[in-house]
């Protein structure tokens, strides 16, 4: 019988995530102080983000199934310490190949913020699945929102390298915590770990609710990242001109998105995690038809911005609880396929916001992300009339999910 996690170990799971995330976005600012440092072309050290990106999902392919077969408090001990490893690295390397080896080993490591929302999942008290859910995902977005402000501060004051090792010490600190609090119970696994990844592809066969929420996740993702991206290139732009400073305060609009996470949670054990998705798409496609009315009005943008973040962040959570649900013994596997195909889409959200904003302007790329939430909540609507609307609500088949 396993324990359930107490809420301190929630939190602690929490604070791994958003602090093991954000070292994927956290040397952004630093981007050209690097490339001066190291004598090489801004345009080679604008790959590190991107090889950030490939290790996240090697590591969400290749390691978050390792939920499903070893014990928590070994698992996230031995990742975050390889995290630190690699940011030490990172802040030694004499030149752009090592930085970019450091960085795709770095995004690997960081995916220990997935393993620590499904460990969450796992372990929750019966009833409190989506509570626990939505309080690391409420860590894990904190760390992606105030990760470049941290970054670029640490950066000024110490420079990008002691920066890093800042850091690396505190995936160490939370690698003793993990190791001395988090459960030690070492999973059930009925198949080995080369099984596991083989199996991985048949389980969207085997689960159309998994289909659906990777078609839904999927196309809010796109969207998020296409206006957030659009939006960067907009305000660098005559008539805007704003400076990367200026930019990246609009990110704090997204400060009412973790404000929402611990109601979002509450919610989706109450009702059922699509009546939250559908909510959470309407409330972002609300944002989005307020950004369609232009850049020239700060406040409307940025609440514009608040409410658009809000509904991705809640739909995000809502459905990772109920991906856990589907079969929360194989929680690791199924947020392993889920997250890769999930940031797949969202990167062709990225990829098409540049040519979508020259050839349709800002009102155009940001209807395009409007209609991808509003087929979002439709498909949501629809999964929840094919589930059958309460079972997540209800006891009986939540006593049932957990013992498959």
């Amino acid at each position: 019988m396993t324990r359930p996690l107490t809420r301190g170990g929630t939190f602690l799971l929490a604070s791994i995530a958003g602090t093991a995330i954000a070292n994927n976005y956290a040397i952004q600012p630093a981007l050209s102080e690097v490339a001066t440092d190291l004598g090489v072309p801004l345009s080679v050290i604008g790959l590190v983000p991107t090889a950030a990106l490939a290790g996240s999902m090697a590591g969400f392919a290749l390691l978050l199934p390792l939920t499903d077969h070893l014990a928590a408090n070994r698992l996230v001990a031995a990742q975050l310490t390889a995290l630190a490893a690699a940011l030490a690295l990172g802040a030694a390397a004499p030149g752009a190949g090592v930085l970019l080896a450091a960085y795709l080993l770095i995004g690997a490591a960081a995916g220990v913020a997935a393993q620590a929302g499904s460990i969450a999942g796992r372990h929750a008290p019966p009833g409190r699945r989506g509570t626990g859910v939505a309080t690391v995902a409420a860590g894990m977005s904190a760390g992606i929102l105030l990760s470049r402000l941290a970054g670029g501060a640490l950066t000024t004051v110490l420079g990008w390298r002691r920066m890093l090792l800042v850091f690396a010490a505190l995936a160490l600190l939370g690698a003793i915590a993990a190791a001395t609090l988090l459960p030690r119970q070492r999973p059930h696994a009925r198949r080995s770990y080369r099984a596991t990844l083989t199996a991985l592809p048949p389980l969207l066969r085997h689960h159309p609710e998994l289909r659906r929420a990777v078609a839904t996740g999927g196309l809010w993702y796109f969207a998020f990242n296409l206006i957030w991206v659009a939006l960067a290139l907009a305000l660098a732009r005559p008539p805007h001109s704003l400076d990367p400073t200026a930019i990246g305060l609009y990110s704090l609009a997204g400060l009412l998105g973790l404000a929402a996470l611990p109601l979002t949670g509450r919610l989706t054990d109450r009702y059922t995690p699509h009546t939250v998705i559908t909510a959470g798409m309407l409330a972002a496609a609300a944002g989005a038809a307020l950004l369609a009315t232009g850049l020239d009005t700060p406040p409307a943008t940025a609440f514009g911005l608040a409410l658009f973040d809000a509904g991705c962040f809640v739909a995000q959570a809502a459905n990772q609880s109920r991906i856990i649900a589907l079969n929360p013994r194989r929680s690791g596997s199924l947020s392993s396929v889920y997250l890769v195909l999930y940031f797949t889409i969202g990167a062709i959200g990225t990829a098409l916001a540049a040519p979508l904003l020259n050839t349709l302007g800002w009102q155009g790329t940001t209807l395009t992300a409007l209609a991808a939430l509003l087929l979002a909540g439709a498909l949501g609507r629809t999964a929840r009339n094919h589930s059958g609307g309460a079972a997540y609500g209800s006891p009986v088949l939540r006593r049932h999910s957990d013992g498959c």
